[in-house]
């Protein structure tokens, strides 16, 4: 049985509540964003530079075999239901992740592809997702800036807020599914499985944005973000207009207000 969309909560989207206080791991993500720049990767260089990021951030950790052109990309990221994402330190690439937003009418996703019997009787529901997959950073500023995870990690909250859509689908290796459940609160629902090019098995894992915003919030003030934040990252553009170069970070105003 699908489990349908909650009632949207706006002051959750709009990332209302009052501003928590702020440890001091949260403090240095806050600082890492201040020298953040999130970009969206529709064409160019920006998208050959990340394919070639995920190849680096995979390849080192053994999780894909050798290729001769050290670049990966598939199908998934042509669907139109695609957002690419670099995120830059000091205008430096050193993080990316694809996000998906997944609804009846754009089925495209890693959780479809891979959990199809288990994703699309949930849309058939009328549930709609938010599926962030091909997150890699770069392993040299990894050690740097241990707190990249959860700067890189903060879109996929914001997609979920901008579409006002519930639940997040994670398409994740068995080794990495803790983190999941500890940031996120995940639940599995799935068994392991295979995914074409990784050598491990994937699970897929569910969170719902809405119900767990203020736990979100409170042990993580660095993913609270403006609408207009949202808008910039996941907005398409109007018949001739350009999207925005690069979209700065917005947590900072409510930590600010503390």
């Amino acid at each position: 049985m699908g489990i349908h969309q909650m009632p949207i909560d706006r002051n959750a989207r709009e990332g209302g509540g009052d501003a928590p206080e702020v440890s001091s791991f949260a403090q240095k993500v806050l600082e890492l964003l201040d020298r953040t720049e999130y970009r969206r990767c529709d064409r160019g260089e920006d998208v050959e530079d990340i394919y070639r990021l995920r190849y680096k951030a995979y390849r080192i950790n053994d999780i894909v075999p050798d290729m001769e052109n050290q670049s990966i990309s598939d199908e998934l990221d042509e669907t139109p239901n695609v957002y690419r994402f670099g995120i830059y330190i000091d205008q430096r690439l050193v993080s990316t992740m694809r996000i998906h937003h997944v609804t009846q009418e754009t089925p495209f996703s890693p959780s479809v592809k891979a959990f199809g019997d288990v994703v699309l009787p949930l849309l058939a529901a009328g549930d709609t997702f938010i599926c962030p997959s091909r997150f890699a950073s770069d392993p040299e500023w990894t050690r740097v800036y241990p707190q990249l995870a959860y700067v890189t990690l903060r879109l996929a909250g914001m997609a979920c807020y901008y579409f006002e859509t519930p639940y997040g689908l994670s398409t994740v290796r068995e080794d990495h599914a803790g983190f999941y459940k500890r940031v996120y609160y995940s639940e599995q629902i799935s068994e392991p499985r295979g995914y074409p090019g990784v050598f491990s098995k994937v699970v897929l894992y569910r969170t719902n944005a809405y119900l767990n915003r203020q736990r979100y919030y409170a042990r993580f003030p660095f993913f609270r973000s403006t609408p207009l934040e949202q808008r910039l990252l996941f907005a398409r553009p109007e018949g001739g207009e350009l999207a925005p170069l690069t979209v700065l970070p917005t947590a900072k105003y409510y930590s600010d207000a503390a």
